[in-house]
Order: structure tokens, then sequence, then C-alpha cells
């Protein structure tokens, strides 16, 4: 681990580059002291101390920063303990590989398996809390509730511990469930909230293969990052043995997280250690380089061009191909005149404008003779009975030619149709008497 001189100094990159390799050949020598039995253990790489307040959110997967880890570092984070019957398991397993992990605990587990805390104070790992009793609403709850979740979550583990300095001031919101109100009252408080950079899924109901798959697939994924499992889960006790024989066996290192005290300062960092991708010389950006502000020692004026300059000197002018006269200045040609005419001047302000009056006979209307428009004569409208009479010879054509208005004239046609219709069936209905009478008088003689 670096020493405390190096602390509140800016680092150049190869002072980090050399901080960095003497920190893995001291963590390197940690290890065969501190794993005795287990030459081939994953072991912990490094310790990185952390000041909360600094960086209060952490976590890619929900915000812009995390941990600052070089390529292939790993973190691991346990949730929801303790609970005994794999807890414990989990435990046993990180100690065989000298691995140091943080467990984000909740209130009433930790009430009712205490021992299941003090546990881990004693092997050395980070204590972080997860609120009271796990709520899964903290982006909807209340301020209020939510600040007393989190407050009795960290009184009980506190007292589970029965010391306050082995509580991390950690926090990770249950179900990643952020509120800004929340982040903001962690941070008013100190406390740092812990997200994650990959999930390993092992909450949901999937085998332990699946999560071994997950968690490792996602590693290759990120390159680096904190790896969010739950210590409480069976098939993640069945999955973790496998997941750090193939950390180990891909050249990953564990980092161990612990947070920055007086007597333990937090470790040098640049900012954009604390990005998964930091921009870089060979990635383009999307911000524009500051323009530098010039000083000019000598601000001379060009002239500016006069009007004789744009004039023709010897007045001389070509014809055009279709006639037209094209000038010159210079040698150079002018723009053409326009062919709208020039703007006259306006006469002074103080003159008056004087319009000539009109004429009186301006306003004359000739007037023309206009033809006598008189009432029509008055004609009696005849009876249907008149009309039925007068034109009882007539056939329907001539009886609609005459002058009779609209509705007596249709009444005069229709009348006379019926008539006419009535006749002619009248007279055939005669034949067929006489026809059938002959017919009789016939069949009789005979």
């Amino acid at each position: 681990m670096i020493g405390s001189a190096l602390v509140g100094v800016r680092m150049r990159p190869w002072a980090i580059l050399c901080a960095g390799l003497l920190s893995c050949l001291n963590a390197k020598a940690a290890l065969a002291a501190d794993c005795p039995g287990h030459p081939d253990a994953l072991g912990t790489s490094r310790t990185l101390v952390v000041d909360p307040r600094e960086h209060p959110r952490i976590g890619t997967m929900q915000y812009p920063e995390t941990l600052p880890l070089e390529d292939h570092e790993v973190v691991l984070t346990f949730d929801d303990g303790p609970l005994p019957r794999n807890s414990n398991q989990v435990l046993e397993i990180l100690a065989a590989q000298c691995v140091k992990a943080t467990f984000f605990e909740i209130g009433h587990m930790a009430q009712a398996y205490p021992e299941g805390i003090r546990k881990l104070r004693d092997a050395g790992h980070s204590i972080g809390t997860h609120s009271q009793d796990h709520p899964l609403t903290m982006d909807r709850m209340s301020i209020e509730r939510a600040r007393q979740e989190i407050d009795d979550g960290i009184a009980s583990v506190k007292t589970a511990l029965a010391d306050d300095a082995a509580l991390a001031p950690f926090f990770r919101i249950p179900g990643l469930m952020r509120a800004e109100g929340v982040e903001e009252y962690l941070a008013s408080q100190g406390i740092q909230t812990w997200s994650a950079d990959f999930l390993a899924d092992d909450w949901r109901h999937i085998s332990s293969s699946r999560v071994f798959e997950l968690a490792i697939k996602r590693l290759e994924d990120k390159g680096r990052g904190i790896l969010l499992l739950h210590d409480i889960q069976a098939r993640t006790v069945a999955a973790l043995p496998r997941i750090l024989a193939e950390l180990k066996a891909r050249g990953y290192r564990i980092v161990h997280v612990v947070p920055a005290t007086a007597e333990r300062p937090a470790t040098p960092t640049e900012p954009q250690q604390w990005q998964l991708h930091p921009p870089s010389e060979g990635v383009a950006i999307s911000h524009w380089p500051k323009i530098p502000t010039f000083v000019f020692a000598d601000a001379d004026m060009l002239p500016a061009p006069a009007l004789s300059d744009l004039e023709a000197r010897d007045g001389a002018s070509t014809a055009g191909p279709e006639g037209r006269a094209d000038r010159f200045a210079h040698g150079v040609p002018l723009p053409r005149e326009a062919p709208w005419p020039r703007e006259t001047l306006l006469p002074p302000d103080d003159a008056a404008a004087i319009l000539p009056v009109p004429a009186q006979n301006v306003f004359d209307i000739p007037e023309k003779s206009l033809a006598v428009i008189g009432p029509a004569p008055h004609r009696p409208k005849p009876t249907g009975l008149e009309m039925m009479t007068a034109d009882a010879g007539d056939s329907p054509r001539r009886i609609r030619g005459k002058p009779h208005s609209g509705h007596v004239r249709q009444a005069a046609v229709h009348g006379t149709r019926h008539a006419a219709v009535h006749g002619t069936r009248h007279a055939a209905h005669a034949r067929r008497g006489a026809l059938k009478h002959l017919v009789q008088v016939k069949r009789g003689s005979v």
C-alpha cells in the first residue's frame, strides 16, 4: 500500500505507474505471508482506501464514476446477509483463497444473527449496510421513511458489532432502486452509495453454472469493476469456487476496498481513474478545444476602398455580345446596372409636400337614359275545369305549350292525360263487347 507521504499530492503518470508496481510487489509479498498453506491461492492484490465525501456515488450501472481500478482488477461485494447456512460457507471459500470482500448487511438479519456480523469483522472484510428491512420501494417512499430505513439498518449492524469503527460508511440501496433524495441524504451523512459495474443474476431462479457463466462473461465485457453477489443464496455458494478459480486462470486480481480515516488516508488517484473508460488521446472527444485569445502588437487598419477605385479611368466601354455596354475599372468589368429604376432622392423633411388640387370634372358622373321598367299586366289564372273544357281537344304536347303557370299547366296536363287514358280504355272495352256479341250471334245462327 502506498505510504501516507503521497496523500494529497497530485501524482504524475510515471509516479502512479511506479507506485502501482510497488504496491503489486508488496501485495505478492503479503500474499505469501497472509495465506500460508495456500501457495496457489488467488489472494488479495491490494487494498484501496477511498474517501466517501470525495466520491459519494460509484458503480457505472447507475453512476458516471466507479472505483479507480486498473485493468483486470475486481472488487467482490455480497448483499442481504448474514444467513448462517450460506454466509458461513461463503466466508470459508473466501478464506481458502485469501480473498477480502465487501458485505452489505440488512439490519433485521444482523439482529437475528449478530455472530455472523462479528465473523465478517474478525475475517477482515469490509462491512456496509443495506437498510433495515430491504424494501424495494426506496425510489417511491417518502424521504422520512427512507431515512428511517437507512438509520435503523446502521444502528442494528453497529449493535451487532459492538464497535462503531468496524462499520464502513458504505451503503447499497436495496434492489438498486435509486432516488435523488436518498442519495443526497447519504452524501450529507458522509456515506458512500455503492451500485455495481456488473451482476451475476444470482438472486434469480437459475443454476449455479449460469451464475458462473454470467459473472465471467460480464466481467470480460467490462475488463474490471465491481461484481455484485448475494451470500444468502445457495447457488452463489456453489458458483463461487469456480468464479475465483477462473479469475485466477484469466489473470484477474482482487482489490479490497476500505474507508479512509485519520490514521489511514485515501489512496492518491487521478480524476480519470474513477471513470470506467476515461478519454484518451487516441479517442475523439465531444468537447471542442477552447479558442486561444491572441494579443496583437500592431493592429493596423487596412484602408477602405474609395468610390473612385470602382470607376473607369478612361471612360472606355465595350459593347457586349448583345449590344450592352460593359464598363471596366482597372481592367476589371463592373457589375451591370439593375433593370429597375434608380432610387430618387426624397425631399428634405422641412419641405412641405404640395399635391395638385383635383379638377371638378373628376367627380362628375355622366348620366345615361335608362329604360322604364313597369309591372306586368295582371292575368287571372284559369281553373282546372276551364282548362279541361277549353283544351279538351288539344294534345298533351299542345297543353304543355300553353302560357299557363307551372302548377296549373301540370294539372291540365295530368287531367288531359287522365281523360285520354280513360277514353281509350272505354273505347277498347266497347269494341271488345261488340265483338263478343257478334261472335255469340254467329254461334246462335249456326
